[in-house]
């Protein structure tokens, strides 16, 4: 049998592009070597949105006398809240699996290799059976960066897999690494009581979000007992028994700390190796693949979508980039658009972006103004956030173009969109606020702002 799809890997990229392929029609193949959901629904976006919205609910409990409601002896069981983190995880686990049954995709569990292209055909192999489709999708993610650290290998540090299956709350936390995740985590155990301390080489947290916003949020976990170590290298890891030890460098001085716990979240990197692309010897761009902009590779009959390009590495991108591709191999030629994709951190508050930042519209050179509004202007935040701040940040070109949106303050990863749509549709800020927004919502701040 010929398919006319075969897809290697079954994150939010390859399940999406499976089940659209099999309603168009096309008959499609997935192998998966792991479980189908990829690592946003089983190790990343899904399961840690899932714990961080128990500790939401926990700490709202501690909080509710701020709403007038009284809540004695709030306790927390993490077992249970794992627990719960991984019910979750199976209902949409199945879910998938679900759709692509309804699309009539095939499925087969293993690891598999791409053995050529030639011909128009891809001869791919698993489980020891050959396969040949007429078109193959690449989609099989990326997986942690692993530093070369002295001691690190002898020392049991976590990673976001180990962190998330975890049942008892540490005393004190190390979290390598300023990023997303790294900061999610370091809000999440915080809320528990764990001593929490953040290293970041960078001179902020969220590099790549905006950089006065993300400085609001650290400032805002700082109050809450996290310590933050900025511009400073870790430069060696040691286990000592039941405990461990961190040596970093910060001002030219060297400084050594014990922790019960160190969380290493330093990023990710594409999946490269395993998949036979050196049978096939694929142009490479950022340590991923190179696509253009219909998600092909530079075999025609190869496209890659998600974390193995190395762009975006971001759940939400991957499912569009799978709809490009599949509406490519279609015969259609809609092109890929990287000018909305938010970014959001899921703390508590949330800080979310889309379009650019400051940052990147001086490296460019491009002319721009702010308007910058407390979060308090729109009445159903003030309703919801008892003596808590936020910002919401408007960049507009001299035409009054909009050109990025950044949020600080829940529900920021919800409202966000709004701005998305009206970025990817290069929509001015007179536009924007002629749409009427339902009062009273916090989104309202977006038209405020404007």
């Amino acid at each position: 049998m010929i398919y006319d799809l075969a897809i290697i890997g079954g994150g939010p990229a390859g399940y999406t592009a499976a089940e659209a392929a099999g309603k168009k029609g096309l008959k499609t193949i997935v192998f998966e070597k792991r479980t189908f959901g990829g690592v946003c629904l089983n190790e990343g976006c899904i399961p840690t949105k899932t714990l961080l919205y128990s500790a939401k609910v926990y700490k709202t409990a501690k909080d509710a006398s701020k709403y007038g409601i009284s809540c004695d002896n709030v306790e927390y069981d993490l077992s249970k809240i794992i627990a719960r983190k991984n019910k979750v995880v199976r209902k949409l686990v199945a879910g998938i699996r679900g759709k692509l049954t309804d699309a009539e995709v095939e499925t087969i569990a293993g690891n598999a290799e791409i053995k050529s292209s030639d011909n128009n055909q891809v001869e791919i192999s698993c489980n020891e059976e050959t396969y040949i489709a007429k078109k193959l999708l690449i989609c099989a993610g990326s997986e942690t960066v692993i530093p070369n650290i002295p001691g690190i290998a002898e020392t049991a540090i976590w990673t976001s897999s180990e962190a998330l299956e975890n049942k008892e709350v540490p005393e004190s936390l190390i979290i390598v690494g300023g990023g997303v995740i790294g900061i999610e985590f370091a809000s999440f155990f915080n809320v528990f009581g764990t001593k929490v301390t953040v290293i970041e080489m960078m001179d902020e947290i969220l590099p790549g979000m905006d950089k006065e916003l993300s400085a609001l949020l650290r400032a805002d976990l700082t109050k809450r007992g996290i310590d933050f170590h900025l511009e400073t290298k870790v430069t060696a890891l040691q286990q000592e028994g039941e405990k461990q030890k961190v040596t970093f460098e910060k001002d030219g001085m060297t400084f050594e700390t014990e922790t019960a716990k160190i969380l290493l979240s330093v990023g990710r990197k594409p999946v490269m190796t395993g998949l036979g692309l050196e049978n096939i010897q694929l142009e490479t761009s950022r340590n991923g693949l190179k696509v253009n902009e219909y998600m092909q590779t530079s075999d025609s009959n190869i496209y890659a979508c998600g974390d193995i390009t190395g762009f975006s590495l971001l759940a939400h991108t991957a499912v569009r980039e799978a709809e490009v591709a599949v509406e490519h191999l279609s015969g259609n030629k809609e092109k890929m658009s990287y000018k909305a994709i938010p970014g959001v951190v899921y703390t508590n508050p949330e800080i979310a972006g889309v379009g650019k930042t400051e940052e990147m519209l001086r490296s460019e050179g491009i002319q721009f103004t702010v308007n910058r509004l407390p979060m308090a202007y729109a009445g159903r935040f003030v309703a919801e956030n008892e003596q808590v701040n936020g910002v919401c940040k408007i960049l507009k070109g001299e035409d009054g173009t909009i050109l990025g949106v950044h949020i600080l303050g829940n529900p920021a990863s919800e409202i966000i969109t709004i701005a998305g749509i009206a970025i990817e549709k290069k929509m001015k800020a007179d536009e924007l606020k002629a749409i009427v927004f339902p009062h009273p919502t916090v989104g309202e701040i977006i038209k405020e702002t404007l």
